[in-house]
């Protein structure tokens, strides 16, 4: 990597994890990215050329490689649209839906697996850590579980983490850190160098670091120059509108009472959310009274409708679900245009920087093929 220039910030692009809601961030950033292009009279920018640092955890991680390696967030939409119900092939919808997945859950898992590691290779091929690293230049964290210490892992490579994980295919990364217990196969991935068959077992990085924005802080104080500002840019994926309102005996939830534990996910990726936002954005403003200019800006910016509610589950691959997730991205991209175009806004003044330094997409400089992809969304539009 090229020696920082101290006058440009070091731009971080952390992508929150959330099942089948990673449409919505490919939709978000496509949007984004195609009305910036627009303006910019290119056919298509290329995304991860804009930043230094990519992190991304399960959902996340899948948009944050398929940037990193230069493909078209159409072709993420795409993924999410084409392959999300082979991926997710039963739904936990209550009780009784749990309950039956606990008697066929094997098969469910099983297959999905597979859907998902196929969706992955046409995606982001056999791409791997140091090949995004030494071609294009961007260093990546990606946080997942190793199962045989129950620890924490993040699959990284940037100009200090030394050759660890550099050889790691992609895929297999995000299958990793997409392990999410109870509604995926957990992720036996070969390890690189070794004789075959010997493989780790990981985890979806979710289980501590759903919103990765403070490994995203942490490795861009260890990367950037000491004099260059931070900006992180932090993209969620369309948060749940929570919160409940509990009496009585219903507090006395035990097994069922949490279909059998999916329940618990929703709520731990939202507290982590809240909770991780808010250290990121403290420890931001303390860095910058010692002099270390530190900013993390969050997307969506507004409160999600609770007419949203119904759409939010992590393994609904319902059509109408996508096209609500897609519809709300869009509206959500517009505001952030809007902002961009507000010179009284700060964070706006900050996105209208990075979109301005997005180049031009250019296959000679992407890892894949970057042929993009048209969807349709609810309204009968297509985008390219």
């Amino acid at each position: 990597m090229a020696e920082a220039d101290v006058n440009r910030p070091f731009r971080v692009l952390s992508l929150d994890g959330g099942g089948m809601r990673g449409i919505y961030t490919a939709a978000f950033l496509d949007r984004v990215c195609e009305q910036q292009a627009k303006r910019a009279g290119v056919d298509r920018l290329d995304l991860g050329l804009g930043f230094d640092l990519i992190v991304g955890t399960s959902t996340g991680a899948i948009v944050g490689c398929a940037a990193a390696v230069g493909c078209p967030m159409s072709k993420v939409v795409a993924l999410y649209r084409n392959h999300g119900p082979k991926i997710f092939p039963h739904r936990i919808k209550g009780t009784i839906s749990a309950l039956y997945r606990a008697g066929r859950g094997r098969s469910f898992v099983r297959r999905g697996d597979a859907a998902l590691r196929a969706a992955l290779e046409h995606v982001l091929e056999s791409t791997t850590l140091a090949q995004v690293y030494e071609k294009r230049g961007i260093s990546m964290s990606i946080p997942t579980v190793l199962l045989s210490d129950h620890r924490s892992w993040v699959f990284k490579k940037t100009p200090v983490s030394g050759a660890r994980d550099e050889d790691y295919s992609l895929v297999d990364i995000c299958m990793a850190t997409s392990a999410a217990p109870i509604y995926r196969s957990l992720a036996a991935v070969d390890v690189p160098g070794q004789n075959a068959g010997v493989k780790q077992v990981f985890a979806d990085g979710g289980l501590w670091a759903n919103n990765p924005v403070m490994v995203a802080l942490t490795d861009a104080l260890t990367i950037a120059d000491h004099e260059q500002p931070i900006e992180i840019y932090s993209l969620g994926t369309c948060p749940r509108p929570e919160g409940e309102h509990i009496t009585g005996d219903g507090i006395h939830r035990s097994l069922l009472g949490w279909r059998l534990g999916a329940d618990v996910v929703p709520l731990a990726i939202s507290a982590q959310e809240f909770a991780y936002d808010n250290m990121a954005r403290l420890i931001a403003i303390e860095l910058g009274k010692s002099g270390r200019e530190v900013t993390t800006i969050r997307f969506p910016r507004k409160a999600v409708p609770a007419s949203m509610m119904t759409y939010l589950a992590l393994d609904d691959t319902r059509a109408e679900a996508m096209d609500r997730l897609t519809a709300q991205a869009h509206t959500d991209a517009d505001l952030t245009m809007s902002a961009r175009d507000d010179p009284r806004d700060p964070s706006g003044s900050r996105i209208k920087a990075l979109l301005e330094s997005l180049p031009a997409l250019d296959p000679s400089r992407t890892l894949v093929s970057c042929e993009a992809t048209t969807t349709t969304d609810e309204g009968g539009e297509q985008h390219v």
